[in-house]
């Protein structure tokens, strides 16, 4: 473990705390100027539509390969690297396509090297707080994971201010203020203390292991069914709003993924705050049956209002999904290490493809119901509740196997 005076641990935790802030900026700046983007630069939005697919996959990308490197970089190396990455394509957001011969291009550079920074800080901010000599490490878990629901909320509110009072023109310098986190963020990360998940000496599980055991299978089940539970509904909330209201895209924003984000960041800051009281294994599973419930209420109530409200009841039940996961997983698999933190990154961000993905195509194929995509949708909560009522019965398994053996 490495050992320095510099800054405190509780240090690090807030450090990792405006990563989280960052991989929001990250992910949800670009979306807003998609528009924008097609009128300055001439690009059809089919073709600006693939920014966030290039964004996703690179992302995915260095889920899969990056836990070798980062063992042999070490954490302060990688973590430094993951924000000067995003710090530098938000700067390249606002001067690359208006240097390369074909914006898009210039865009497209952009994107690449900000999801390079945004993956790296989704492998390893979860394994660098869960190295962290907290008392709670379930509770620290989950208010860090809130911080990306903040992110979220404070990138469309601030932006969407800052284009009102100077003009969404000037949209390149909102993209400089951005990147001025990540900078600062970086430079907080080469003093504050880094511990290793592992104890000095202990050699971490090989890919053959991990792959090898049948709990990982059920905790990476887990993780693709949180993403899945999360973005099948938070993707299309900004729909529902619009159509079921009748309001403008702007406000549908905020009914939508706005009060989805908000009750998600509360979820899991209040278990952040009062978890240390409640057994996270109970809230999972509680958390997985009202998000089925929230599910049926979108997709079967007959009125607007009430499919709304489900959506918001959505964001609350799934706030502690991802983050209990990535607790449960650690807890359970002691010698997992950064290879453990990233195949289960690899995981989330699969579900949080498919679900999305899933109610897209049900619904194309039910004459554009987004109801029957969201109640086909509802196996992966589904799934979710049945894997945390199986664990406890495939850990009792193991041990059991261990004592025989």
């Amino acid at each position: 473990m490495e050992h320095t005076n510099r800054l405190s641990y509780d240090c690090t935790i807030k450090a990792c705390f405006a990563a989280y802030v960052v991989q929001a900026v990250v992910n949800n700046f670009a979306p807003l100027l998609f528009l924008t983007f097609q009128s300055a630069y001439g690009i059809p939005l089919s073709q600006i539509t693939l920014l966030i697919t290039f964004n996703f996959c690179i992302q995915l990308l260095i889920d899969a390969l990056s836990a070798k490197f980062i063992d042999k970089a070490g954490y302060r190396v990688s973590i430094v690297t993951a924000h000067i990455c995003a710090a530098a394509g938000l700067v390249f957001l606002a001067v690359l396509p208006d240097l390369f011969p074909n914006p898009f291009a210039g865009l497209l550079t952009a994107v690449t090297v900000y999801a390079v920074g945004g993956g790296l800080i989704e492998v390893l901010v979860s394994p660098i707080v869960e190295a962290c000599p907290t008392d709670n490490k379930e509770t620290a878990m989950s208010l860090l994971h809130s911080f990306y629901c903040w992110g979220h909320v404070a990138v469309v509110l601030l932006s969407t201010i800052f284009f009102f009072l100077f003009g969404v023109e000037n949209w390149k310098i909102m993209a400089v203020i951005w990147a001025l986190i990540p900078a600062v963020n970086s430079v907080l990360f080469t003093r504050v203390p880094i511990a290793s998940l592992l104890e000095e000496g202990e050699r971490g599980l090989s890919f053959r292991e991990l792959l090898g055991s049948r709990v990982f299978w059920l905790l990476l089940l887990l993780m693709i069914c949180a993403g899945a539970s999360e973005q099948a509904v938070s993707q299309w909330a900004s729909t529902f709003a619009e159509s079921g209201l009748r309001v403008t895209k702007s406000m549908g924003d905020l009914c939508g993924p706005m009060f989805f984000a908000v009750l998600m960041g509360t979820s899991r800051a209040l278990y952040g705050k009062y978890g240390g009281r409640l057994k996270l294994d109970f809230c999972m599973k509680a958390s997985a049956a009202l998000c089925i419930l929230s599910y049926l209420l979108i997709s079967l109530s007959p009125w607007p209002f009430f499919s709304l409200l489900g959506c918001g009841i959505c964001g609350f039940s799934v706030g502690i999904l991802w983050p209990g996961s990535f607790s449960i997983a650690s807890r359970t698999i002691t010698r997992g290490g950064t290879l453990l933190f990233a195949l289960l990154a690899l995981g989330g961000d699969v579900g949080c493809s498919l679900g999305p993905t899933f109610v897209g195509m049900v619904s194309a194929n039910t004459q554009g119901s987004l109801h029957m995509g969201i109640l086909a949708a509802v196996i992966f909560p589904a799934l979710m509740l049945t894997g945390c009522l199986v664990l406890p019965l495939a850990l009792k398994k193991r041990w059991e196997a261990v004592k025989a053996g």
